[in-house]
């Protein structure tokens, strides 16, 4: 069944104040590349010297954030639940399932429900692009402005924390992104996350990022968003300094646009003898789930070159930063 998406009003930035800071995160695209940078850095403040260990610091005492999750997730939500809880913030698991919305109420009229119990912030994940817009402008119509939204991902539109730990990460272990060539391969088309990267990294000023799929899985004029577009993996990967892999998004493809898994894996399964076309100090990165045997091979997800569980440990420490920086801290 096709899900709607609810218009993104294009009249202002919803995620800015009157005074040009972030009120709520919605989406990188549009975002200035001062606050990119500021939500960067103050990623960095919360990591130990060890770059393992995200420090617990108060700076949500007192407040109360809810995590409304409407299409499933594991990774994402535990690592909100984490980040809220290491800036010492109350945490309210909304079960969806059970929820008053399953009953047939509105979403705004759970968001006003929810108000009335004195929310602070809302994490929202959502199958419909634009939910969290919806919600960030229902918010400003009934003047409460001191509510903040964080997007967690909205259809395929966007998933802004994941662009940004992903961009994080690049720029721990890469330091300077100019001279940067990073691709991003695989279900482009289906992909928030991609959309995301490819904003957060085009801001930021990296050097070249490549869109690397079959046809089918690229969305149409993608080279506008400032990638430039292959279809053939090996010379999408030559030379690169970064590999964003993705997971083909079954569950958002309406019929079929790949012959099958297996041939998808011969042609954009990222392998060691592909791996070997970048650059010799290459790092591969994944926003998970993985599909081993689909878009990555254990041997390059295990091995020396793979990042991808730091990924998640810097995730903590970037939705840290985005709350804190949201309430004012």
């Amino acid at each position: 069944m096709h899900k709607p998406a609810w218009h993104i009003p294009p009249h202002r930035n919803p995620q800015l104040n009157a005074r040009g800071e972030l009120n709520h995160l919605l989406s990188i695209d549009g975002l200035p590349r001062e606050i990119l940078t500021h939500i960067l850095d103050t990623a960095s403040s919360f990591l130990e010297v060890s770059d393992r260990d995200v420090k617990k610091v108060p700076l949500l005492r007192g407040k109360s954030v809810f995590n409304l999750f409407f299409e499933n997730s594991t990774r994402t939500r535990t690592t909100f639940e984490i980040a809220a809880k290491r800036l010492s913030a109350d945490v309210i698991n909304l079960d969806v399932g059970r929820s008053s919305t399953a009953k047939g109420e509105t979403l705004l009229d759970t968001i006003d429900n929810l108000v009335a119990m004195h929310a602070d912030m809302f994490v929202v994940r959502h199958a419909a692009s634009g939910a969290p817009y919806l919600i960030a402008e229902h918010l400003h119509r009934i003047g409460r402005s001191d509510v903040h939204v964080v997007n967690a991902g909205d259809g395929r539109h966007a998933h802004p924390t994941q662009g940004l730990l992903d961009t994080y990460t690049i720029r721990h272990y890469k330091k300077d992104l100019t001279n940067l060539t990073v691709a991003v391969v695989g279900d482009i088309l289906h992909s928030r996350v991609a959309r995301s990267d490819i904003h957060a990294l085009t801001t930021l000023g990296t050097g070249e990022v490549r869109a690397v799929g079959p046809q089918t899985l690229l969305p149409v004029a993608v080279e506008k968003m400032g990638v430039r577009v292959f279809h053939d993996l090996s010379e999408g990967l030559r030379d690169c300094d970064v590999i964003i892999m993705l997971r083909l998004q079954n569950e958002r493809m309406n019929g079929a646009l790949l012959p099958s898994a297996r041939e998808y894996f011969d042609c954009y399964g990222l392998t060691p003898k592909t791996l070997a076309l970048a650059k010799a100090d290459a790092i591969v990165m994944h926003p998970g789930p993985m599909n081993r045997g689909v878009e990555i091979d254990s041997e390059v997800a295990d091995g020396s070159q793979a990042v991808i569980l730091p990924q998640v440990t810097f995730g903590i420490a970037v939705r840290m930063a985005v709350m804190s920086i949201l309430a004012g801290n």
